[in-house]
């Protein structure tokens, strides 16, 4: 049976639109990081590069490999985690106008449990060979734990996140608890190039301790 993270993983990637606390293990990724403004056309470059070894993965288990016990799964969905960088940071304050060509960004699409970083580094190489990209030189497999966050659903244009996120550390501070540093992850649900800014469907979230 097909594991697909829209239906066995809900409580994950499906929150709702008000805030909730949530513990969130360690998963498997393949990242790449970069930085400057995520509208610029390269952009779309991290995505195809993170995309195109997600599917020559799952497509690779199809057709079988050195993992004999597996199930089949629906690709998970892009991730990114956002930051400035620290020329920003030093002059950064609430009332401050984002500049989006300070951002700093690390991009991922979370992997299987059961795949193991060689098979990941293989499927890199292959992909290499395939249809080579420069980007596929920064590209890394990763396990991460976030641990514990606020988490919440956005409806709605990537600009007026700051409104969610506000709802969000009320809610945090409500709870006792601190927003640990405003770098934040954002899960995207939607294909911003088929779907409407004011319904794009993004999940949001932040440590806390």
């Amino acid at each position: 049976m097909k594991h697909e993270w829209r239906k066995k993983e809900k409580q994950i990637y499906i929150p709702k639109v008000t805030p909730e606390l949530i513990e969130i293990p360690e998963f498997n990724f393949f990242t790449i990081e970069g930085e400057g403004n995520p509208n610029n056309p390269n952009f779309a470059d991290y995505i195809g590069v993170l995309y195109s070894l997600s599917y020559t993965l799952k497509m690779g288990l199809k057709k079988g490999n050195s993992i004999k016990k597996h199930e089949d799964y629906t690709v998970y969905p892009l991730e990114g985690v956002w930051d400035i960088n620290e020329k920003a940071k030093k002059t950064y304050s609430e009332n401050t106008t984002l500049n989006k060509d300070d951002l700093i960004f690390k991009l991922m699409i979370r992997q299987p449990h059961f795949i193991t970083s060689e098979l990941a580094i293989e499927t890199i190489n292959q992909v290499k060979q395939k249809k080579y990209h420069p980007l596929l030189e920064k590209v890394k497999f990763e396990k991460i734990t976030e641990g514990k966050c606020v988490q919440m659903l956005h409806v709605g244009s990537y600009d007026n996140e700051p409104i969610t996120f506000k709802i969000m550390e009320e809610f945090a501070e409500n709870q006792q608890l601190k927003r640990v540093s405003k770098v934040h992850r954002e899960i995207y649900l939607s294909d911003f190039r088929k779907v409407s800014a004011e319904k794009l469907k993004t999940v949001l979230r932040f440590n806390v301790k």
